[in-house]
């Protein structure tokens, strides 16, 4: 398939369109990051030229992604905690006028039925690592949703990470993609993001009913959601795994 990269904001996308596109997305709870509300507004006004999208020959949308910039000095000790400590150092950075050097991958998203066999998982991948050269910052990193990681929420983000298939490549589709295309895993975020909400809207976003305190694996989740009935509160803790293409 062949695919043009643009600017997100270069026009107007109808909402069909968009609904397409994220049809098959995220789950509805990835919003509930306090933290990351805090900054993603500040994030959107600064940096929306690194939000890009594929558009193909019929000019629809096909996959879109967006990162930010931020400084860090190569060393796994000096990394971020995660997805919402990314966005913390960027918006960090842009206040004080500071110059980064780093560029995070923070999201992408593949139109759901043009995912197989089409290429666009590495052109959307390429196209952000891309962006990395007109600044240019010397590092690319990304702190990867693994595909398959919340069929397997009871184990550990470190052992998933480390495990491969009988030819050696990563065992999950999307740091496998990575990897193929020149990343290699650095580090894991055990806790990239923290997601709270009360019962009700967790039983909303997850379709399930929470009736006592406790742990449950959850639709979508990669490790296992905290339900405190008495607090009306449920606290789910998102890993994510950190890769470097630079």
């Amino acid at each position: 398939m062949r695919t043009t990269v643009e600017r997100f904001d270069n026009r107007e996308w109808s909402d069909e369109q968009l609904e397409a596109l994220f049809a098959d997305g995220f789950p509805a709870f990835i919003t509930a990051d306090q933290d990351a509300k805090r900054y993603i507004e500040r994030v959107r006004d600064w940096f929306p030229h690194l939000d890009i999208v594929l558009v193909d020959e019929a000019d629809a949308p096909v996959a879109t992604g967006w990162g930010v910039p931020i400084r860090w000095s190569g060393d796994v000790g000096d990394i971020p905690a995660g997805y919402t400590g990314t966005l913390r150092r960027a918006v960090e950075l842009y206040e004080v006028g500071e110059e980064p050097d780093t560029f995070v991958i923070c999201g992408g998203v593949v139109h759901p039925g043009r995912r197989k066999g089409s290429g666009l998982a590495d052109a959307l991948i390429v196209g952000l690592c891309q962006l990395a050269d007109t600044a240019p910052w010397p590092r690319v990193i990304a702190p990867l949703r693994p595909t398959l990681k919340h069929l397997y929420p009871l184990a550990g983000i470190d052992d998933y990470a480390a495990w491969s298939r009988d030819d050696g490549a990563p065992f999950d589709p999307w740091l496998r993609t990575h990897v193929r295309l020149g990343g290699r895993v650095i580090s894991t975020a055990p806790a990239s993001q923290t997601m709270t909400g009360t019962v009700a809207e967790w039983e909303a976003w997850t379709g399930m009913a929470f009736p006592a305190t406790g742990d449950y694996v959850i639709p979508d989740g990669l490790s296992i959601l905290h339900i405190d009935r008495a607090a009306d509160l449920g606290v789910y803790v998102e890993p994510n795994v950190w890769v470097r293409h630079r």
